[in-house]
């Protein structure tokens, strides 16, 4: 009965995971700076940060947020502040003491989970994304244990989605291949997070 809508739900997601964004950013620098299990733990953080937009859009306080400037703005700007903090961090990258790029013992479980996790619920966009797709795209008589449904799925979504990411920079010949100039990537990484930052900051998006 709900295939249509799902199947509506699902292309749609697909393509916004699809584009790169800070999701995409965090979890490509933790496998690259520190393995594929930090990036997936990363992967694991930023598709659990689904929860929570999926949380408060079926409790209506996305809308209340999306309708107050102020607490719109608040999230904003928290959002920003993070890129740039991590962003900041990165950028101060120094050359590895090894040829070997740093390996995943020196990132803690927690702190590559965090940072998915973070990144993606304090996403702003995250939350106009949802508050769309669960007032326009789903039908407001859909169920509630159906949209709870839809919204366990979106979250496994993209958890894989970034382990398939995570998989793929977090390669042993991948990392090699930054080996020699792996505290430039993070840099360069750290720029990017922080253009997306600022982009955040002063963006319009009410």
């Amino acid at each position: 009965m709900y295939w249509t809508e799902f199947a509506t739900v699902a292309l749609v997601h697909l393509l916004a995971v699809a584009s790169p964004g800070p999701d995409f950013a965090v979890v490509v620098r933790e496998s690259v700076a520190h393995g594929r299990r930090a990036g997936t733990l990363c992967a694991l953080g930023v598709g659990c940060g689904i929860f929570v937009h999926v949380g408060y859009s079926l409790l209506g306080i996305g809308l209340l947020v999306a309708q107050s400037v102020w607490l719109f703005n608040v999230l904003k700007w928290l959002a920003a502040g993070y890129l740039i903090y991590i962003g900041y961090k990165a950028l101060r990258a120094r050359p590895a003491a090894l040829p070997e790029m740093p390996q995943s013992a020196g990132r803690s479980a927690r702190g590559a989970f965090v940072a998915g996790l973070v990144t993606n619920g304090l996403n702003p966009k995250a939350t106009l994304f949802f508050l769309s797709l669960f007032t326009v795209v789903i039908n407001p008589q859909t169920p509630l244990s159906v949209q709870a449904g839809y919204g366990l799925y979106l979250a496994l979504a993209t958890a894989l989605w970034f382990c398939l990411v995570a998989g793929l920079f977090g390669q042993a010949r991948v990392r090699a291949g930054f080996a020699r100039l792996g505290h430039w990537f993070d840099r360069l990484m750290g720029g990017v997070l922080i253009a997306l930052g600022l982009r955040l900051a002063v963006s319009e998006l009410r």
